[in-house]
């Protein structure tokens, strides 16, 4: 397993209290999947577009698992704070430069709301903890100055570690996580698959989004694993995220604040009629005048 480095020990040691206080204040239980007594449990984005003011409600969602109908059992609002990794790409040739990774960091310094939480770790050949749990945005900026560019993007191993050893010790006491991305999705040397990256997140309910800069490959093919850009598209779509290009950071940061407080459901149902060992894809057909993201499937073995 890829270990996220830390340049003081005193961090490492804050993380695992943070996360010990975590499962046992917030939850009580051991298990760390999206199944519990009210079933799956899937994270919902859903908004309005016809400018209705009417709750959006169970009977205006339809769930299909594999093209089979699920029934819903529960679909409500999730006021709960978010706790959002900012993944950044610390490789000597990443296409932009330092300055611009750490203003686009520091503007969802900027958006947060209140209970919200960053952590932000860079990336090379290993993960490193730039700045642990904070919503302090002095704080922040001062951690923003160990930024730098070397070696390799270890993007799949680096996503691994942030669900593994930041994210997924929080479960199940905390629902509403995710991963941003700056970066060009590019990936060499990881030795996590990406398949096995994406079931992960999946399997967890962790959200994904991007800010995306130019690939800089131009797009070269790739023999065993998906181009940059493909990697990103993927990630994100496939978890129910989206990308938006670094150029517009404020205005993404914004957004997926915004649509972590005020867009996002826990939606439950009992899967019937569908096989817990392959993958399921799922889909949600709405009423008029609602549009939703959810991720793309439940990976094997998800009851």
């Amino acid at each position: 397993m890829v270990r996220i480095s830390v340049v003081k020990i005193s961090v490492l040691l804050g993380i695992v209290l943070i996360a010990s206080a975590s499962v046992i204040a917030q939850s009580g239980h051991s298990a760390r999947n999206t199944v519990d007594l009210q079933g799956s449990i899937l994270s919902v984005t859903a908004t309005r577009t016809d400018n209705s003011t009417s709750p959006i409600r169970a009977e205006n969602l339809y769930l299909y698992e594999n093209a089979i109908e699920q029934k819903i059992k529960n679909f409500s609002y999730d006021p709960s704070p978010a706790r959002i990794v900012i993944l950044v790409d610390n490789s000597q040739t990443v296409p932009t430069d330092i300055a611009t990774l750490q203003a686009a960091t520091m503007e969802f310094a900027y958006e947060i709301y209140d209970g919200d939480q960053l952590f932000v770790i860079g990336y090379d050949e290993k993960p490193e903890i730039i700045q642990e749990w904070t919503d302090d945005a002095k704080k922040l900026e001062a951690s923003l100055k160990t930024y730098r560019k070397q070696g390799n993007p270890h993007l799949f191993d680096a996503i691994n570690a942030a669900t593994s050893e930041v994210l997924v010790p929080l479960m199940p006491g905390t629902r509403k996580t995710a991963i941003v991305v700056i970066g060009d999705g590019l990936d060499r040397g990881s030795k996590t698959p990406f398949d096995k990256m994406l079931n992960v997140l999946q399997q967890h309910n962790i959200t994904v989004y991007a800010l995306t800069m130019k690939d800089r490959t131009g797009g070269a093919y790739r023999r065993y694993q998906p181009k940059a850009g493909r990697v990103i598209k993927s990630v994100t779509t496939d978890t129910g995220g989206r990308a938006f290009p670094i150029s517009e950071a404020k205005n993404a940061a914004k957004l997926i604040c915004d649509e972590l407080r005020k867009n996002r459901y826990l939606l439950s149902y009992f899967p019937t009629n569908t096989s817990s060992y392959d993958a399921r894809r799922l889909f949600i057909a709405t009423d008029e005048g609602i549009e939703v993201r959810l991720k793309a499937a439940q990976p094997p073995n998800i009851k």
